[in-house]
């Protein structure tokens, strides 16, 4: 069992709050990168011999792409790796690319899920956000999918916005929940540098809320969505009973992946690898030398800080036998893990570590609590 992704760096407009790797100047090369990365995943064959059972196409922008280079990029995969127990092809979406035809192209390529990334239903935070759509756009595009036949579907939405208040707050999970949707990925805002969300706080233009703000606008999301037939699985994620993301789910289990494209990350379970972040050097790229990636073999300390990075985010948390297997909790480590259960945080079962709902809020710091110096 494996996975693949593919990144899509394109994007119409720059989001305001964005940094991840893409670009909006692509005419001019988009069809010698797409090519490019056809290539990629036609020469990177060998490196994966398991069962192909979910793929993810994200980026940027990936629902930008015209049906003949999602084509080609889904059939180099098709005609190279073993498919047959593929269960999930998962496309990210901007409400603006969604029409009828989009759809049924979509559906005849094989995709079978949708992510779709509204990030706000709020026309304000549309705004500052740069974004390319308007707050009807992207349930409409919803329920369009929904017609077309799409049962799985995904979308996207941020708090801890400026200006968000507990009145907007509430309609908008109140609206989100009334959408024919059976998985939310939800983001607190993080402000990242040189972005221009950055300037504009620095600049006073936008107000971050306050912490307590955001713990509120968090405990409320649990209880709407909960309280609606919604599992909160992960730190950031609600599904409906048997509806997770599975390829999402595999990185957080540690399941071996291959990632393609510019900036794309790869794991075998030893190792993690990622693909230079330039448009342009990738296109120029020998896959036959080293050059155009860079890897780390992950060392003991890596292993079990991953266990932690990746495990307790999820419902399921960190195995017991896991955690024994690699050496097993220092005294101190002993003593925090007492400290956060104590505190209601951690949940702690003969069988494996997980974080209770209030931990969840504080997932990266008790995290941290367990990282050991590499």
């Amino acid at each position: 069992m494996a996975g693949i992704y593919i990144h899509i760096p394109f994007c119409r407009k720059r989001c305001s709050y964005c940094d991840f790797h893409f670009s909006t100047s692509f005419e001019k090369y988009r069809g010698d990168l797409i090519r490019k990365i056809g290539e990629e995943i036609e020469f990177r064959k060998s490196e994966l011999n398991e069962q192909i059972d979910t793929i993810y196409i994200g980026g940027g922008t990936p629902s930008i792409l015209a049906p003949a280079e999602l084509d080609l990029l889904l059939n180099q995969i098709f005609k190279h790796y073993k498919t047959t127990s593929l269960d999930e092809v998962t496309l990210e979406v901007n409400p603006e690319d969604v029409d009828a035809n989009k759809l049924t192209y979509w559906k005849s390529l094989g995709v079978n899920r949708l992510s779709i990334g509204l990030q706000s239903i709020k026309e304000q935070d549309l705004r500052w956000m740069n974004r390319a759509h308007a707050a009807k756009d992207g349930k409409d595009a919803i329920r369009l999918a929904a017609q077309k036949g799409f049962n799985r579907i995904s979308a996207d939405i941020m708090y801890g916005l400026p200006d968000l208040t507990t009145h907007h707050w509430v309609d908008t999970l109140e609206q989100m929940v009334r959408l024919p949707i059976n998985h939310i990925s939800t983001y607190c805002l993080t402000v990242e540098p040189k972005t221009s969300l950055k300037k504009n706080i620095a600049t006073g233009q936008l107000k971050m809320p306050s912490e307590e703000s955001i713990e509120n606008q968090f405990h409320l999301m649990i209880d709407t969505f909960v309280g609606k037939g919604f599992e909160h699985y992960e730190v950031s994620n609600f599904a409906h009973p048997g509806e997770e993301s599975v390829h999402n789910s595999n990185y957080w289990k540690g399941i071996p992946y291959l990632g393609f494209g510019p900036s794309a990350h790869s794991y075998d379970g030893l190792r993690r690898r990622w693909n230079i972040s330039n448009n342009l050097s990738y296109i120029k790229a020998n896959f036959s030398c080293s050059d155009w990636f860079e890897s780390e073999t992950l060392s003991k300390e890596n292993k079990w800080n991953e266990l932690f990075l990746t495990g307790l985010r999820a419902r399921w948390g960190v195995k017991t036998t896991d955690i024994l297997e690699a050496g097993g909790f220092t005294e101190n480590e002993s003593e925090r893990l007492e400290y956060w259960e104590t505190l209601g945080c951690l949940t702690l079962n003969p069988q494996f570590i997980s974080l209770t709902n209030k931990g969840m809020l504080l997932a990266d710091k008790i995290t941290q609590d367990f990282f050991r110096l590499t």
